[in-house]
């Protein structure tokens, strides 16, 4: 066999070999931000209609994401804004859109306290959508019905639908690391929901 074949046939292996390691590498992070994401991966993939255009997005928000300093809340705080949570529920008996009003206040205080921006909606989205994508979707409907709502568009079960919503983010950002118990009492919540 000639140098020359040699030479050939082992920069061909080299570039089939970098070639299929690409690929691996390509698809570990594809199944990585489909992981950290959740739907939002999806919603970003068809928003740009490229896979490729998604992810670049969804790493230069993991990117920005990186530069906030987040911080957990401590017990009492928690438990501080379990309790709001339950006013806020409550208040929702007799006067659902006020509720669902406050119900977006608390989760921005609530998100603003773990480090999070919180004077653009879109803005928030982004960054929310790193840890919690979750329950992003949750947070879009509950915003969106809290939007109708000021313009008096949304119905009484619109409304007890955008409490619910809300619960699931702000559950999520009560949440602590490595606890997958819900944050607030889902069954009083929903007692409360469900009586209007």
């Amino acid at each position: 066999m000639s140098t020359i074949l040699v030479v050939v046939a082992a920069v061909v292996i080299v570039a089939l070999a970098a070639g299929a390691g690409y690929m691996l590498w390509e698809r570990a992070r594809t199944r990585g931000l489909r992981r950290r994401f959740g739907p939002e991966y999806d919603r970003a993939v068809e928003r740009h209609g490229d896979r490729r255009a998604a992810e670049r997005e969804l790493l230069a928000r993991r990117r920005r994401h990186q530069e906030l300093e987040l911080r957990d809340l401590d017990p009492e705080r928690r438990e501080n804004y379990r309790a709001q949570w339950v006013r806020v529920q409550e208040r929702f008996v007799d006067e659902p859109a006020t509720a669902v009003e406050q119900a977006d206040r608390l989760v921005m205080v609530v998100m603003g306290e773990r480090g999070y921006p919180t004077r653009d909606f879109d803005d928030r989205v982004e960054h929310l959508s790193v840890e919690h994508g979750r329950t992003l979707d949750h947070y879009r409907r509950g915003h969106d019905i809290s939007d109708r709502a000021a313009r008096q568009e949304a119905s009484t079960e619109d409304l007890r639908q955008a409490m619910v919503h809300y619960r699931e983010l702000f559950e999520d950002l009560l949440r602590v690391p490595g606890d997958d118990r819900p944050a607030v009492s889902a069954r009083h919540g929903d007692e409360q929901s469900s009586r209007s």
